[in-house]
């Protein structure tokens, strides 16, 4: 009983290699991947951004190792681009050491990555205080490779013995000179 066991085990390889030509193509067909290939979409599927949503951030600018600013979000995003972040309920503050601190908030801004470059918009106030000074405007940028705050938008500035209502403005966070454009009204 038992050599004829082994005999049969040997006899069903066989009978699957003597078979072959009747079930090769119907396996290879139905073993063939379906569809073609599409250049197009393997080459979106590499390219594919990071998208993401976040909760409770905060960035920090560094210049030559020394913290410039803190950027806090309630929410943060993926933007047009992986490079760039969307926010919300944005709190910004400039501290870098020796010279006085400027908050900023706003309700939604963008940092883009590459051209280190942060936009704040809607309801953008700047608050100066050591001098007691308090900007609102619409519209906010800031270059750090120029280190300028730009609004394009009319400012309104607000100190302890002035008013301002101005053009767009420019302000050099390094010398912390000022520069308006258009008509500037100012009441003492």
């Amino acid at each position: 009983m038992q050599g004829s066991l082994r005999n049969l085990l040997w006899i069903i390889p066989l009978g699957l290699i003597a078979s072959k030509p009747l079930w090769q193509q119907p396996v290879a067909d139905f073993l063939k991947p379906r569809g073609g290939y599409d250049a197009a979409a393997a080459k979106a599927y590499t390219q594919e951004a990071q998208d993401f949503v976040m909760e409770d951030v905060v960035l920090t600018f560094n210049n030559k190792g020394e913290l410039t600013w803190t950027v806090k979000a309630e929410q943060a995003r993926t933007g047009k681009t992986d490079r760039e972040i969307e926010m919300t309920a944005v709190q910004a503050v400039y501290s870098k050491k020796g010279d006085d601190p400027i908050t900023v908030t706003s309700r939604t801004g963008r940092y883009q990555m590459d051209e280190k470059y942060l936009t704040l918009t809607k309801d953008v106030v700047l608050v100066k205080p050591v001098q007691q000074e308090e900007l609102h405007t619409e519209l906010l940028h800031y270059d750090d490779l120029t280190k300028k705050l730009v609004s394009p938008e009319k400012v309104r500035i607000k100190g302890p013995n002035f008013k301002l209502q101005g053009g767009k403005m420019d302000y050099d966070v390094s010398s912390k000179a000022y520069d308006f454009g258009g008509r500037v009204h100012v009441v003492m």
